[in-house]
């Protein structure tokens, strides 16, 4: 097992962090790839744990995987020959989920294992299961996995509304639809830039996809879809992540590589705290200063609201900021728990039940030994030993680098104290 050792106290650094490939995309990406009838050539694809995951689960299902450098890879899926995904690699992270819909399509039929993922709530997958038994599949659950098989070998196109905005819905009706006999129309569709994505590349392979961005989706559905070369876009997540550290420790950093339109609502939020920095073409500039941050009340939503996935160092940010801040976490009900960690670290949150925080600051916070609960909290806490008084261990990183690719050396290069040790 390996840990993270982190000097406290560590402010007033400089430098340039580059932004990888977005995790959130590349994982639907990936997928995807089982609907293609020819080779597929991905760019831009990080290199972290959950990634080499989704790699395992195509090459057990028979895929030539070809690693072309450390972000590109040139998959044959025209060679999968098993549509049965091993349990302790379907259990590992949720998105396994995601390979349902293209090995249904290729197959006609496929058992899959209850999904895992972070322990951050729950993420009912209700809604896949009806627009996919609305299409033809016949679905039958068991305690420990689902079967699913096309009744008449084929799905078919149907108009879905969503109860509820979700975006790995979206996604798994889109790849349901692309092969789908007649047209699909999606309402109340999820819009983040991971969809478009995701979309871009199954269109570039010749796909009929209409009105990703938008609430409503058509898709007419084809035969075949043919070989395709696609550049995976950036990590918005990466890009909030490494902006609230530089403004946490008042660096004046440049996070470079990112699409700033992605992120619109978050720059709004770092306006409103009072963090200085210098939006670029693809770049943000975080700008050190000793000023005051400010208290303020915020609450997540789905796209293009602020990210759930950026709350939990966000809030992290409001416990140095002058005041009383309100933290409203509406999209997992389990999403708040980190807090107990921080108020341990010395922070001032009051939990008013599972959806509501109050931050009161600024506070000193110190170092102690940690145990990372899933990805997004892991690098809060990473982020909180950097900032507190004494060193700190996080142990249980596994899940950092789920999320973060190399996350201690590019930390070092920037001048941060960190290190990754075995125990």
């Amino acid at each position: 097992m390996q840990k993270f050792i982190i000097k406290g106290n560590q402010l007033h650094k400089q430098g340039t962090i580059p932004v990888y490939g977005a995790k959130n995309s590349a994982i639907k990406l990936l997928p995807a790839t089982l609907l293609i009838d020819g080779p597929v050539t991905l760019h831009n694809i990080p290199d972290i744990d959950d990634i080499k995951d989704m790699i395992q689960i195509l090459m057990v299902l028979g895929a030539k995987v070809d690693r072309l450098d450390n972000h590109s890879y040139r998959i044959d899926t025209t060679v999968v020959h098993s549509s049965s995904i091993p349990v302790d690699l379907a259990v590992k992270m949720r998105a396994s989920f995601l390979f349902i819909a293209p090995l249904l399509i290729r197959f006609g039929e496929v058992s899959f294992p209850h999904p895992g993922g972070d322990a951050i709530g729950r993420r009912p997958i209700d809604m896949t299961l009806e627009s996919l038994r609305l299409m033809g599949a016949d679905i039958e659950e068991a305690d420990s996995s689902y079967r699913f098989q096309l009744k008449q070998g084929f799905l078919t196109g149907i108009e879905y509304v969503f109860k509820w905005i979700s975006h790995t819905s979206t996604e798994n009706l889109i790849m349901s639809a692309v092969k789908a006999k007649g047209k699909t129309t999606i309402y109340n569709a999820a819009l983040e830039p991971e969809i478009t994505a995701l979309c871009d590349m199954l269109r570039s392979a010749g796909a009929q996809i209409m009105g990703d961005g938008t609430s409503q989706i058509e898709i007419i559905g084809v035969e075949q879809l043919h070989s395709v070369e696609y550049t995976n876009i950036p990590d918005r997540l990466e890009a909030g992540t490494f902006a609230i550290l530089a403004a946490l420790t008042r660096s004046d950093i440049t996070v470079t590589d990112i699409v700033p339109e992605h992120l619109r609502v978050f720059w709004k939020f770092l306006d409103l705290a009072g963090v200085q920095y210098e939006l670029g073409e693809n770049s943000i500039h975080i700008m050190s200063h000793n000023n005051p941050y400010h208290a303020l009340q915020l609450k997540t939503h789905e796209y293009p609201g602020f990210v759930t996935d950026l709350q939990a160092p966000f809030t992290l940010l409001l416990t140095q900021a002058t005041g009383t801040s309100v933290v409203q976490e509406t999209i997992f009900d389990g999403r708040l728990f980190y807090t107990d960690i921080l108020n341990q670290m010395g922070a001032n949150i009051i939990m008013c039940d599972p959806y509501r925080v109050v931050v009161n600051g600024p506070t000193q916070l110190y170092g102690r030994k940690i145990e990372s609960p899933d990805v997004r909290a892991g690098m809060t806490f990473l982020l909180a030993a950097l900032i507190a008084e004494r060193d700190s261990e996080i142990h249980n990183i596994y899940h950092i680098d789920r999320g973060y690719e190399r996350i201690e050396y590019r930390l070092r290069d920037v001048g941060f104290e960190i290190d990754r040790v075995d125990y």
